[in-house]
């Protein structure tokens, strides 16, 4: 897994900087060898020649709507709203205006990537419009926090006086609105006054609302504070009133509504987005199946998986008894400490199998530039695992202040052969290398970041070592397995809580009782994956994404075809994109503006 909310864009010259300070300053451990850094540059000159017509259009596009967000930054306002939309249709216009047909086969690329971005931005807002829209009676307070801020984005004079009315009239209305909900809640009431009634998902989209505007709200104020002396003499002491009143008033949705309690991890809510809203998605992603044949895949997938447990349970002399074998497996971690030389041996095991078996091209600075770094007791309560961002592979192990039983449970989930099997999905050939790729060769394309291109391509080489015998041993083998029934449990507690057939302690208990998770562990999980973070196909991105890199590779390497490493490194060197517009650059297809998704890449499920 890899963290989505951060992608490193860490300069190449960065290196000519650290080499040149290499020869001046003192040196007190022997350095990598850096023979192997410099590029071959007539091969990168080869490269940029093939490169899209549209790649200075691409990076347009992203720097302007970076602009556009820095200058509208109150989220869920209804200005950024307004001013993202007309952006984002005037791209789409002016597209739409270019001539298509005289695009070389990158330049169409581009055409239908960033067309397809653009109608997923557009979605999103129309999303995010109705959920602020069945939030409203939550927040009515909302449109005056924006409009405060509007106006100083605006650069407009303060107006102390009535800036000070507002803040007051705010605190009478946060109020009005937690008496209107208390009403809602009582089962009885004799007071006929206005009554809100709501449930927790709603409740828990305000939360995050309120604390947005809180944010917004602080951000208005400071910009005056001091600065302007009749502004803090009219507006301090409101704003200290409204701004305890919307804490107040978040701990009252948190504890009443969404039903947290002091001194206990909060429930799971989750906001499920429904069938059609799936089907829009999935068709965004270009993956022509609907939600219920992925489920179809997701129980084909766990059938493969149990057919090989139960063959690796019997070399382990536990016969049919799966889940004893994954107990005994679970034991199987190192001491206390010890978790980090792991983590490193395990890396190099990866780079010497693969370069061993000529799978694929490993630039020397790839090998060499990542790190290790420890998560925190805190965040473990989302991240039990393993996970890369910028530059380092996070990893979980128990740590002093943790429980007994915590510390048990983060052994037995952090143990030799489970991280055997996902070490490599995080670092070479996964995540750090494909992000390492990604940032030098079409780099432009990072724009078009998709879930089935990230978090597929790692799940696939998981795939593509189990096929190369790099499990050797029936505890390694266990190992591997855990974690691809894991990906296939996520195409189906994902859907089912989506799709509303689920709650969020279903999908816990399916991950307890058929995966074989910790359940601290499969808690995490679930509260990952509902939190609003993550979209709502990234989990089952996984597995279908890496089904469709398989179906790819089936396609096109072999005898009188590609071989393994030139096909790896083209998908490497083509950039972020749709799995099934990778397929079309790989095999010439041609393009045409409407095109539609079609690949059947699983077969029929």
């Amino acid at each position: 897994m890899r963290n989505v909310n951060h992608v490193s864009r860490r300069p190449a010259q960065g290196w000519t900087l650290i080499l040149l300070a290499a020869l001046t300053l003192p040196t007190y451990a022997d350095p990598p060898d850096a023979t192997g850094w410099a590029p071959v540059l007539d091969s990168l000159t080869a490269a940029s020649r093939a490169e899209s017509e549209l790649r200075d259009v691409v990076e347009r596009f992203g720097e302007d709507l970076q602009a556009v967000r820095r200058r509208f930054d109150a989220e869920g306002s209804p200005s950024r709203r307004a001013a993202l939309r007309s952006f984002y249709e005037a791209w789409r216009g002016a597209l739409d205006a270019m001539g298509f047909e005289a695009l070389g086969q990158e330049g169409r690329l581009d055409w239908l990537l960033l067309s397809n971005r653009i109608a997923s931005h557009l979605l999103r807002l129309e999303r995010e419009e109705q959920r602020a829209a069945e939030t409203a009676p939550l927040v009515p307070f909302a449109d005056a926090v924006f409009a405060l801020h509007d106006a100083l984005r605006d650069s407009q004079p303060a107006k102390p006086e009535d800036a000070a009315a507002t803040l007051d009239e705010l605190t009478r209305t946060v109020a009005a609105t937690r008496q209107a909900l208390e009403r809602g809640l009582a089962a009885t009431a004799e007071d006929q006054g206005a009554r809100i009634e709501t449930t927790p998902t709603v409740a828990y989209r305000a939360v995050q609302r309120v604390e947005s505007l809180r944010q917004t709200l602080s951000e208005w104020f400071t910009f005056y504070d001091g600065y302007d002396p009749l502004f803090t003499w009219w507006a301090r002491e409101p704003h200290t009133k409204a701004d305890a009143a919307l804490g107040d008033y978040v701990d009252f949705l948190r504890q009443r509504i969404v039903g947290e309690k002091e001194g206990e991890d909060p429930p799971i809510v989750g906001d499920p987005i429904g069938r059609e809203a799936l089907l829009e998605d999935l068709a965004l992603e270009m993956i022509p199946y609907t939600p219920e044949e992925l489920l179809a895949i997701g129980e084909r997938e766990f059938a493969w998986c149990d057919r090989e447990m139960l063959k690796a349970s019997r070399e382990l002399g536990f016969g049919d008894d799966w889940h004893a074998a994954l107990e005994h497996v679970k034991t199987l971690h190192v001491e206390p400490g010890r978790q980090p030389a792991l983590i490193r041996e395990l890396g190099l095991e990866a780079v010497a199998f693969l370069e061993e078996r000529r799978l694929v091209t490993l630039p020397e600075l790839a090998k060499d530039d990542w790190r290790i770094e420890m998560i925190s007791p805190e965040a473990q309560k989302l991240n039990p695992f393993f996970f890369f961002n910028d530059d380092a592979i996070w990893v979980s192990f128990p740590t002093a202040s943790m429980t007994h039983e915590q510390k048990l449970m983060s052994l037995r989930g952090n143990n030799i052969h489970f991280s055997r099997a996902t070490v490599h999905h995080e670092l070479i050939p996964g995540h750090h290398l494909q992000l390492f790729m990604a940032s030098r060769y079409n780099a432009h394309r990072q724009l078009f970041y998709t879930p089935f291109w990230i978090e597929g391509w790692a799940l696939y080489w998981e795939m593509v070592l189990w096929d190369q015998g790099f499990h050797a041993t029936p505890a390694d083998r266990v190992g591997a397995l855990f974690w691809r029934m894991h990906r296939a449990a996520r195409i189906v507690f994902s859907l089912k809580f989506h799709l509303g057939e689920w709650t969020p302690q279903q999908a816990i208990d399916f991950l307890v009782d058929r995966v074989g998770h910790e359940r601290d562990n499969a808690t995490a999980e679930v509260r990952r994956s509902f939190a609003g973070n993550y979209s709502p196909l990234y989990q089952l991105a996984y597995m279908i994404g890496a089904l469709q890199f398989r179906a790819l590779a089936a396609e096109l390497v072999g005898p009188d075809k590609l071989s393994a490493r030139d096909f790896h490194d083209a998908v490497l060197r083509g950039g972020t994109m749709p799995v099934e517009l990778v397929r079309a650059r790989l095999t010439g297809q041609e393009l045409r503006r409407g095109f539609r998704t079609s690949w059947r890449f699983a077969g029929e499920p």
